[in-house]
């Protein structure tokens, strides 16, 4: 932590209200094209497209294709990037370009994904909100002096931002983050994002009021029973995550062979979207008030059965398409009523369990993305901000768990990495700690090092080391005076190449040598080699006068790794313990 990190905290405040009213914007954005298309007026008051299905009739089918037909053109003579869903786009430009995402997306994408969403694409706002606040954070990071680590922050900052925002859930935006945009925790990249998300969801308190976005009764403890059916419950999750992601890349893949231009196929697909909400006007839009009502219980379980199919096939067919749109608002849909089913049936099969509807729908909801995204924490630590519902922690937590297991197991890639896999783009997907930082130079170093002179004549050496004994085959020397400190370095080829009038070693030395400490880490070692484009270095006492005492190589930072793969190794089972031993009578 340094001035820079205090700079950075202070662009992530900045970020965290932009993003705010980038999330009330584009709600009103989203709620004036809604009553345009389907009211024919002129307002940004809080509009559902289900309710004006009735009265539109036929009509309703071409709507969507509109709205579909200027995210084409916008995607086409705009930005390609602007199609999907915004996550993976973000995450590929983290790991392709430095993270630097176009200054026109930040424009293009709320705009796209109202056009979209407003005329009844079953998406939800947090994906192109969330995708413009990292947008906004990149761009910041572009104007301002900043390290690529430096503009990652600042867009895992602006996308955390935006999820706040919109849902009022700080924490589970900063784990978002960290698990799907930073991969990593630091102390530099953590409080920049938990600031940004802090000022956001402040923001949001102060028009929105404190109510959770998914109201649901109180729920109790659950038992022992219920328990265990929680977490099989999101096991089954994990399974049904998997097929929702491969069912949506198929789709996709089917759009891919269409002989026709792919800014047509985002109106293709909307057909699907608009003859689905013709019959099932509830599956049209955002929907959020589905996700609240299954969570409440006052939905039918046929109502619910039939919107989640029916929701599933539209949002897969539009996401598919390559239209601009958000996966969190249909994922948490599908999850809630599947998980709501599946409880129901539970509670017939065993009515003693003490299974609660409300909780099974929640922690579907919650396992469902988990499954697909691998978001563990943050799928959990979701579903309770947005509920306030402390007993349902530990449900979601089993459930959470088993989904990502049960998804890992049967799926490589999750639904937001697949894309960037066929792309060739590797994400990470472990975070663990570099064994590098854990070891110092001095214990890898090798010891006694093999020295020259500085007044040794050069043709003295030069015949040293053509005789071929094992001290005159190493690639590099350190060059020493008389009293053991240390003068330079040298290669072999250097001593062997020289044919100039110089006369003694020392005076091929032309710049001074790099080193390292010897209580230095071995991360630091290996950081000073490629900044320096070496491939061995001295190391030297910190004390006094740099005394030479080791020197270390490529070759023997790659053997820090074996610990790491030591721990990875299964060992032997232990025959007895040393605690269980009895203790050797004493001798006469």
């Amino acid at each position: 932590m340094d001035r820079r990190s205090l700079r950075l905290c202070g662009f992530a405040v900045v970020l965290g209200f932009a993003s705010a009213v980038i999330a009330l914007v584009l709600m009103w954005l989203i709620s004036f094209v809604t009553n345009l298309a389907f009211y024919g007026r002129v307002s940004i008051a809080h509009a559902s497209p289900a309710e004006a299905v009735p009265s539109l009739g036929i009509w309703v089918l071409f709507i969507p294709v509109a709205g579909a037909l200027l995210v084409g053109l916008m995607a086409r003579f705009g930005s390609k990037a602007i199609r999907g869903h915004g996550i993976p786009e973000a995450m590929e430009q983290i790991l392709t370009n430095r993270s630097k995402i176009p200054a026109r997306v930040t424009v293009l994408k709320p705009v796209s994904s109202a056009l979209a969403i407003g005329t009844g694409g079953p998406f939800g706002a947090e994906g192109p909100i969330i995708a413009t606040g990292g947008a906004l954070g990149s761009l910041l990071g572009q104007l301002t002096s900043s390290s690529p680590a430096e503009r990652k922050t600042l867009l895992a900052a602006g996308a955390a931002a935006g999820m706040a925002a919109t849902f009022g859930s700080p924490v589970s935006a900063v784990l978002l983050a960290v698990e799907l945009l930073l991969f990593e925790y630091r102390a530099r990249s953590i409080i920049p994002v938990a600031l940004a998300a802090v000022t956001a969801t402040g923001l949001r308190l102060a028009y929105e009021g404190p109510a959770p976005v998914f109201g649901m009764p109180n729920v109790a403890p659950a038992s022992l029973g219920a328990l265990v059916f929680y977490v099989l419950l999101g096991g089954a999750m994990g399974l049904i995550a998997a097929a929702v992601t491969r069912i949506v890349y198929w789709i996709e893949d089917g759009f891919e062979r269409l002989p026709i231009h792919w800014m047509w196929w985002p109106a293709i697909g909307a057909v699907a979207v608009g003859g689905i909400g013709y019959f099932v006007p509830d599956t049209l839009g955002v929907g959020y008030y589905n996700i609240s009502a299954i969570l409440a219980d006052n939905l039918p379980l046929k109502a619910v059965a039939l919107l989640c199919a029916m929701k599933f096939v539209s949002w897969a067919i539009a996401l598919g398409s390559g239209t601009s749109g958000g996966t969190l608002a249909p994922l948490f849909t599908i999850g809630g009523g599947i998980g709501a089913l599946i409880g129901a049936a539970a509670v017939a099969l065993l009515p003693a369990a003490g299974i609660d509807l409300r909780v099974a729908a929640l922690v579907g909801m919650a396992a469902l993305f988990s499954g697909a995204s691998r978001a563990l924490l943050a799928s959990a630590v979701f579903a309770f901000e947005t509920t306030l519902e402390p007993m349902s922690l530990l449900p979601l937590l089993g459930g959470c768990a088993a989904a990502y297991f049960v998804s890992s197991v049967v799926m490589r890639n999750t639904i937001m990495t697949e894309k960037l896999a066929r792309r060739g783009v590797s994400t990470p997907s472990d975070f663990a700690t570099d064994p590098l930082e854990h070891v110092l130079v001095r214990d890898i170093a090798a010891s006694p090092v093999v020295t020259i002179e500085k007044s040794r004549p050069i043709r003295e050496v030069q015949e040293w080391i053509a005789s071929g004994t094992p001290e005159g085959s190493h690639q590099g020397y350190p060059i020493v005076d008389e009293h053991g400190t240390l003068f330079g370095v040298l290669t072999r080829r250097d001593i062997l190449a020289n044919r100039s009038k110089k006369t003694t070693i020392g005076e091929l030395i032309a710049q001074m040598p790099r080193y390292v400490y010897d209580d230095c880490t071995v991360r630091q070692a290996a950081d000073h080699m490629v900044n320096h484009g070496i491939g061995r270095l001295p190391v030297v006492n910190r004390a006094g006068k740099p005394r030479l005492v080791g020197i270390v190589t490529r070759s023997d930072i790659l053997s820090s790794y074996r610990d790491r793969i030591a721990e990875r190794t299964p060992e032997a089972p232990s025959k007895s313990l040393p605690l269980l031993r009895r203790p050797r009578a004493p001798r006469d």
